[in-house]
């Protein structure tokens, strides 16, 4: 898919700069928001429309939190290939929507980890369901538009509002900056532990 129109976003961050501007502006736009715990609340608070994930799920947040996104419901309308009928006729089957945008950014680990944190305590800054959507919508660069980073809003704005669509060729450089965090991110993980004994 050469151009993509946004009509559903996914929206879950840790930092909320630029979100409200971005849920304002995809509103204005009537793109359906879904989002999750503080960052659905911060939206609600601004008198944007959005819709929980857990409405989407038909299940609530479960282990303190650890549990949001991993739904077939969310990632089957991130991973759906929109050239392909046949993903378009299993969501429907399945009464799934695509999604178009997803923009997630991760937990603070580096910043958990600065104070000399408890082990266990880092441990509950590792980001599971962020990682996994940011890498699942990276993937699918074709159909979805992923953004990893605030500083990335406001050229996707300034597309949609000039194009009214999403390029392939920011679409394929938003999913490369993706990989690129998501393996820093692993990286830092993966060394916090190396100097840590259990």
């Amino acid at each position: 898919m050469e151009f993509l129109a946004v009509k559903r976003a996914l929206l879950s961050v840790t930092h909320k700069t630029g979100l409200i501007e971005l849920a304002g502006f995809l509103a204005e736009r009537n793109v359906e928001i879904v989002s999750t715990g503080g960052t659905a609340k911060l939206i609600r608070e601004n008198k944007i429309p959005v819709t929980g994930v857990s409405d989407v799920t038909g299940f609530p947040e479960i282990l303190g939190g650890r549990v949001k996104t991993l739904h077939p419901h969310i990632h089957g309308g991130v991973l759906a290939d929109k050239d392909d009928p046949g993903h378009g006729q299993t969501l429907d089957g399945h009464g799934i929507g695509f999604f178009d945008l997803v923009c997630v950014n991760l937990y603070d680990f580096a910043g958990a980890v600065a104070d000399d944190a408890d082990l266990k305590d880092a441990v509950e800054k590792i980001d599971i369901g962020g990682p996994t959507l940011l890498r699942a919508a990276a993937k699918n660069f074709y159909s979805v538009c992923v953004l990893p980073h605030p500083d990335y809003y406001v050229p996707f704005m300034k597309q949609i509002e000039e194009t009214g669509h999403i390029d392939l060729i920011f679409r394929h450089k938003m999913a490369l900056h993706t990989f690129d965090l998501t393996s820093r991110y692993d990286r830092m993980i993966a060394g916090y532990l190396a100097g840590k004994q259990v």
